[in-house]
């Protein structure tokens, strides 16, 4: 069975990937969202516009600044907006992933008390950068093009018996 029809098929209009990719996009409307919110991001007096002197931290653990929350909230958009086709789910995740794993190396190499530390981001930030490049990665590039097929699906379809087609 193909994408589309897979997705017809099920009635929700979307496959399995791109509900993956909106999934993973609305989580990061809510990443971004949280980062705004006293008490879910302590320190939050603290917040500062860029750099790493914001001692903000969301869930009081991940280093957070106004640019580091709003990159969560365009990256949530981005997310949602390729949700609507398959090419652009896929797409976002083993780009976002390869985005993450920059991100990733760059938390690595620059000196967290540096003006070059500009999103900013901590240890627990790098590891967790890590883990989302590469499951993002894994989720874009192994998830499987096609569904297993259902039996008789596919005759049926092909006579015109799915989707209300009177033929």
């Amino acid at each position: 069975m193909d994408r589309t029809s897979h997705a017809r098929a099920t009635g929700t209009g979307r496959t399995t990937l791109q509900g993956v990719a909106l999934a993973v996009g609305i989580v990061f409307l809510l990443v971004g969202v949280a980062g705004f919110i006293p008490g879910i991001t302590t320190n939050y007096n603290d917040l500062s516009l860029a750099g790493h002197q914001s001692d903000a931290k969301l869930i009081g653990l991940f280093q957070v600044s106004v640019l580091h929350n709003v990159v969560h909230l365009l990256f949530g958009v981005v997310g949602v907006a390729a949700s609507r086709s398959w090419t652009g789910a896929r797409r976002y995740l083993v780009g976002g992933g390869a985005v993450y794993l920059v991100l990733w190396l760059y938390g690595l190499l620059v000196d967290k008390e540096s003006s070059a530390n500009v999103v900013p981001v901590n240890a627990a930030d790098d590891w967790l950068h890590l883990v989302l490049g590469l499951g993002m990665i894994a989720l874009g590039v192994f998830w499987p093009r096609r569904r297993r097929r259902v039996a008789g699906h596919d005759e049926a379809l092909r006579r015109g018996q799915l989707h209300g087609d009177p033929h």
